[in-house]
């Protein structure tokens, strides 16, 4: 019967020594549900539980005209591709347009396309290629009003140019693309046409580590972000919650000098709400120099947060783990909090731990900035550490974009203060002017409100006043 702390042990061997086999695992679904949706994989795809593509991600974005516009198209063009041969006897022999072919063109994403407001189909041409070269111009035209859907860390351009038909406006690219496709059906992903180089790579949209993995190497590129496109496994939030859960009272202390303010909230986002309720306060242990990032940390959880400022004695010199080695050590001998979670990647706090033999400690840290000894420490005594790298960051570009406007607006607040009102009166006395009141209305209306920011190559900003 293997103990907790062998249990640990042997959990974490296999963790850091399988991290190639395993690269997969654990990985989120959301980019590639997105793809597939935009590529035309068939709804019945979205609805089987056993396969990648989530059906919320289909609802949600079926909803969206753009998207759903991208989509028809794409069905539309894969059908044209996988029956080219037939469908352009037919229209040759049998004078039938690729409107009368319900066994070959899906009429659903016809007549969607149709609610829309897109029709690609050209009554005069008789030749099947005109129209795949339409819908291939359209895409191309209109693929752009989908990127907002996809989070603004991944390249764009990467997933753009699965859309775009090589050579697609012309008979000759469009003929290549029906060769390859028909050549190649199987290498397809669920036999849907996109553009690439047809590879031996199984399911590309198996998951959104396996696919964006694939997607920049296609591009000679490299994604390593893994927090992006996966998340902590069960193994790891099974401990977080066990620990809070046996707790009788807990209490999560940062140390903002070694932690990702970023990496935190999400780590806080991608764990049970209900059970992080039982965590008494969030105490920020924060140095003077330290980032102004931690104050977003409020807006995205609702556990109690302390802001503790400790000022520095030396400039060289931070007290940020005396502090927090402090009011840890209150918080247990006079407060009665028996579980910590420290967030840190410092192995100082190896000696608070390990003087406190009758307090139970979680550690969360980052991979790269913990070193063996302090990981083998805590396995060694039985202390569960995890990684809050591991968990799904890809969700989190909300949480800088509001840092990044609070200090934008911050900043702004500082540097302008300007009252156009006082600015025109002290003009209009300056240059003895006078008007009535509706002049000066009228004046205000047409000039002075229509103002603009000029910023120039150098990121110099000043105000223009519009004179015609």
């Amino acid at each position: 019967m293997q103990t907790y702390t062998e249990e640990l042990l042997a959990a974490y061997a296999d963790v850091e020594g399988e991290e190639e086999k395993v690269r997969y695992k654990d990985s989120t679904y959301d980019i590639i549900s997105k793809v597939a949706y935009l590529i035309g994989v068939p709804t019945r795809i979205f609805e089987n539980e056993h396969e990648p593509p989530k059906m919320e991600v289909l609802e949600r974005l079926d909803k969206d005209k753009n998207c759903r516009i991208i989509r028809h198209l794409c069905i539309v063009r894969t059908a044209i591709e996988r029956g080219f041969k037939h469908i352009s006897e037919k229209m040759k022999y049998q004078y039938l347009s690729i409107l009368s072919m319900p066994e070959h063109i899906p009429q659903e994403s016809l007549r969607q396309l149709a609610m829309d407001g897109v029709e690609f189909y050209k009554k005069s041409s008789t030749k099947l290629n005109h129209h795949i070269i339409e819908i291939n111009r359209i895409i191309s035209d209109r693929i752009n009003n989908c990127k907002h859907v996809f989070p603004i860390w991944i390249n764009w351009d990467y997933i753009r140019e699965m859309f775009i038909m090589p050579n697609g406006l012309t008979e000759i690219g469009t003929k290549y693309a029906a060769n390859t496709y028909f050549e190649n059906l199987d290498l397809y992903p669920y036999q849907v046409y996109i553009n690439w180089v047809p590879q031996p790579n199984g399911n590309i949209l198996y998951n959104d580590k396996k696919f964006v993995t694939l997607l920049y190497q296609w591009h000679n590129d490299y994604f390593t972000d893994y927090s992006r496109v996966s998340d902590a496994g069960d193994f790891v939030k099974s401990n977080i919650y066990d620990f809070v859960d046996e707790a009788e009272r807990v209490v999560m202390a940062v140390d903002c000098e070694n932690s990702d303010p970023y990496r935190l909230c999400a780590t806080l986002k991608g764990l049970d709400p209900d059970i992080l309720r039982k965590i008494r306060k969030i105490m920020l242990f924060d140095d003077v120099n330290t980032v102004n990032a931690w104050r977003i940390l409020d807006g995205y959880t609702n556990i109690p947060v302390e802001h503790i400022m400790t000022e520095r004695v030396k400039q060289n010199k931070s007290l940020v783990d005396i502090k927090l080695t402090a009011q840890t050590c209150l918080e247990h001998y006079r407060n009665n909090v028996d579980s910590f979670i420290i967030v840190s990647s410092d192995s100082d706090y190896w000696g608070l731990i390990s003087s406190m033999p009758d307090a139970r400690f979680l550690v969360m840290i980052e991979r790269e900035k913990c070193g063996p000894d302090m990981k083998a420490a805590m396995a060694n005594s039985g202390i569960f550490y995890c990684y809050i790298d591991d968990f799904y960051s890809g969700n989190s570009e909300d949480i800088k974009q509001n840092a990044l406007f609070t200090e934008l607006y911050r900043y702004l607040d500082n540097a302008l203060h300007l009252n156009v009102n006082e600015m025109l009166e002290s003009a209009m006395k300056a240059t003895r002017i006078t008007m009535n009141p509706a002049e000066r209305q009228r004046f205000y209306d047409k000039h002075i409100r229509q103002m603009q920011l000029v910023i120039d190559e150098e990121g110099n900003v000043s105000i223009e006043l519009k004179r015609k």
